[in-house]
């Protein structure tokens, strides 16, 4: 039987905030930008969540829940410093770690129990060397898979500690809600509601043909078998990102195509920096934007190549973008993301390559000077300056 622990850090990205200013402690610690801003809340204490603030949620709804608040900007690289320290310790238990995201994992410490003994122990240790060793508190659950372990460790946030028994996963199971399953989203939580399905116990009462007549045989299959604990599922060790995106929220929306188009520039460089550093290639180019009315609309294309160069990815940016039917509506998001990642090893031979390294060694050595002095220290002529823009979100 496999033993898996699902560690899930305690309102991370505002706990840091607490821990590193001490000022903060036991009060409302709002994380995600001004409370007069547009964007939304990343995370908060639990001292704010006494309020009904949530993540997600508009910051001008979280101001006003909580006019009191301390509302904090988003130090994306101070959380992943911490994420890296918390996977260190992670590691020092068992290889098998999946990182969800920087403040989730999964450990598969079925290999390890005969150096630390049981998973229970290890559970205990790691959550006890979390608090000791980084200021911080987490939340674990322990069982015999990663479905199981996740849900229990979101039983008793925060400083949860809940482990599974195997002989009663039924039991454990049948008062929760139905949308603790995963892939139980709006949508197939309407049609289970008007089954008369609202607990994971009435999912388990309900004939399978009953279920696969409305939600069809793979979406049937699945509910039914993560309703009886079922999940075959690996601990799957460092997964290399799909895609490298950035995104940017603006703080007022805008029409300028002159200025839309100079950030589209700026992201596609952030992102093309971001490929040169991990070493790798891209092959697909997704651009998205999003007007005031909230309406998305995202268009893609695929390189003959793949390359780390800005200027090929905005060429294909700018192409998508004239192709879009965006009769100049305002606009409130634009974002660029790519996809298709290599190893730049595995790169073949091509056309046009020796100009191609030429340009590639000039961006190199402007990222050596940037990340000497900082990223304002070599900026392009045709990058507008950040004034009228919100926030930036990676992906």
């Amino acid at each position: 039987m496999r033993r898996i622990i699902h560690l899930d850090m305690d309102a991370f990205y505002a706990a840091v905030e607490q821990r590193d200013n001490p000022a903060y402690r036991g009060k409302p610690v709002i994380v995600g930008g001004s409370p007069t801003a547009r964007g939304v809340v990343s995370t908060c204490s639990y001292e704010a969540r006494k309020y009904g603030v949530r993540s997600a949620m508009p910051l001008r709804e979280a101001g006003r829940r909580c006019p009191h608040g301390i509302f904090l900007p988003v130090r994306m690289k101070r959380y992943q410093e911490v994420s890296a320290e918390l996977m260190a310790i992670l590691h020092d238990y068992t290889p098998l770690v999946e990182p969800i995201s920087l403040d989730e994992a999964f450990l598969d410490v079925t290999g390890s129990e005969k150096l630390f003994g049981p998973a229970e122990e290890i559970a205990r240790e790691i959550i006890d060397r979390v608090e000791s060793e980084l200021g911080l508190t987490a939340s674990v659950g322990v069982a015999h898979n990663k479905f199981l372990a996740k849900v229990a460790s979101d039983l008793q946030k925060p400083h949860g500690f809940v482990v599974v028994d195997p002989d009663k996963v039924e039991a454990f199971l049948a008062p929760l809600p139905v949308r603790r399953l995963w892939g139980v989203g709006p949508k197939t939580l309407e049609v289970l509601s008007e089954l008369g399905i609202k607990t994971i116990g009435d999912l388990q009462a309900t004939p399978y043909e009953r279920l696969r007549y409305r939600l069809g045989e793979a979406a049937a299959e699945s509910l039914s078998r993560l309703a009886f604990g079922k999940d075959e599922s690996p601990v799957v060790p460092e997964r290399e990102p799909k895609s490298i995106g950035h995104e940017v929220t603006f703080a007022q929306d805008t029409a300028d195509r002159y200025f839309i188009e100079a950030v589209l520039l700026e992201l596609c460089e952030k992102a093309a920096r971001r490929l040169r550093k991990k070493a790798q290639l891209a092959r697909g180019v997704t651009l998205k934007l999003r007007d005031a009315g909230f309406k998305t609309i995202t268009r893609q294309t695929t390189l003959a190549s793949p390359t780390d160069l800005e200027e090929i990815f905005y060429e294909n940016v700018q192409r998508l973008f004239s192709q879009v039917k965006w009769d100049g509506r305002p606009l409130r998001l634009v974002g660029v993301s790519l996809s298709g990642l290599e190893r730049k090893e595995n790169e073949q031979g091509r056309l046009f390559a020796e100009k191609e390294d030429e340009l590639r060694r000039l961006h190199q050595a402007v990222d050596r000077i940037r990340d000497r002095f900082g990223e304002a220290a070599v900026t392009r002529g045709r990058l507008l300056h950040r004034y009228g823009r919100k926030e930036e979100k990676k992906g």
